[in-house]
């Protein structure tokens, strides 16, 4: 049989045991170190470039639609019929050949170059996006049009938020028959098309911003509702709520102070890919003439004129829908990314 070593006979010499880290800092594995919700979302955010740059796009696309038309020199409604479907024509660019004002027309007969700012004596005058068949300044109206189209997005947006989070919140909490009837009513707003909601409020109301907002907010909160109840199912149970029900909190509390902050995340998502449809909503009604009446514009309306001059000056249309484009894709590639960053589950470790 094996025998057990005495351990009362072992003795210990100084030298036989070192502390560690008594001269250096403690190293500390950065993937496990504590950092707050925030803090994690934001370093998982900036390794997406492409989300990143999406960002610096939106807000390059914002700062342009406040500033563009201040350095233009033209106002939205100015009209000069002298000056009708004018080529684009950009300082500095146009001593390299380019946006130098000539535009090719395609006729029967052929194919006839000319130069509207020769032919006029207008040396001195720059359209930088071209001129309408209003004579009215391109550049001008697409970032106006782009003000209109983002403040209609994020203001109804907006009410969506407040609308489908209070709404999402209670029916989920209280559940039961409070919740069967709040869904019923749900699902018979969202059966209703926008088309025909934006339809009779233009019959009641006056044809406006404050139309085209209420038509948007109207059925746009059904989407965040039904997260917001989802997420209010998935939570509600957590033993945090239980402690909070235990020492007597009111549902009021509990809804808005314990399991809001847990969902911020889902919502800052959906809030995100909400801006885009509502864009495209607004500019899909202002084409087919159920927007923004003039002499306002919006990205859709210049869409809608522009494509009447389509065939003979196709530079008008490519602008409005250029700025459209980036400004949804981009919006749609920020969303994404914040799904990402503000997902833990897909935290890389």
């Amino acid at each position: 049989m094996n025998q057990q070593p005495d351990l009362t006979q072992i003795t210990f010499r100084e030298d036989d045991f070192q502390l560690c880290h008594v001269d250096e800092k403690l190293d500390i594995d950065r993937n496990f170190s504590s950092q707050s919700y925030w803090k994690e979302a934001w370093v998982r955010f900036r390794k997406n470039r492409l989300a990143v740059f999406a960002l610096i796009a939106v807000v390059a696309i914002i700062i342009l639609a406040l500033a563009g038309p201040v350095f233009s020199g033209y106002s939205v409604t100015e009209q000069d019929v002298t000056r009708q479907n004018m080529a684009p024509r950009i300082p500095g660019l146009e001593k390299m050949g380019i946006f130098d004002g000539t535009e090719t027309l395609n006729k029967s007969t052929g194919s006839v170059t000319y130069n509207k700012y020769q032919e006029n004596g207008l040396e001195d005058v720059y359209y930088w996006f071209g001129s309408d068949s209003l004579g009215r300044d391109i550049w001008t109206r697409v970032w106006s049009g782009t003000q209109v189209s983002l403040l209609v997005a994020f203001v109804a947006v907006a009410i969506d938020l407040a609308i489908g989070l209070s709404y999402g919140l209670t029916s989920g909490y209280f559940g039961g028959k409070t919740d069967m009837i709040m869904q019923r009513i749900v699902e018979i707003i969202n059966s209703i098309p926008t088309l025909v909601t934006v339809t009779l409020l233009m019959l009641v109301m006056k044809p406006g911003l404050v139309t085209i907002i209420l038509a948007l907010g109207f059925t746009g909160w059904v989407g965040m509702s039904r997260i917001a109840r989802a997420e209010m199912l998935k939570l509600k149970e957590s033993e945090y709520v239980l402690a909070s029900k235990t020492l007597g909190a009111k549902a009021y509390f509990i809804i808005f102070r314990e399991i809001f902050p847990n969902m911020i995340g889902p919502v800052i998502t959906n809030t995100m890919f909400s801006i885009p449809n509502a864009i495209f909503m607004e500019a899909y009604l202002s084409f087919i003439g159920l927007g923004i009446p003039v002499p306002l514009a919006s990205l859709g309306s210049l869409i809608s004129d522009a494509y009447k001059q389509f065939t003979t000056h196709p530079y008008q249309i490519v602008w409005p829908v250029v700025v459209l484009s980036v400004l949804m894709l981009c919006f749609n590639i920020l969303a994404d990314g914040l799904r990402e960053a503000l997902d833990p589950k897909m935290k890389e470790m």
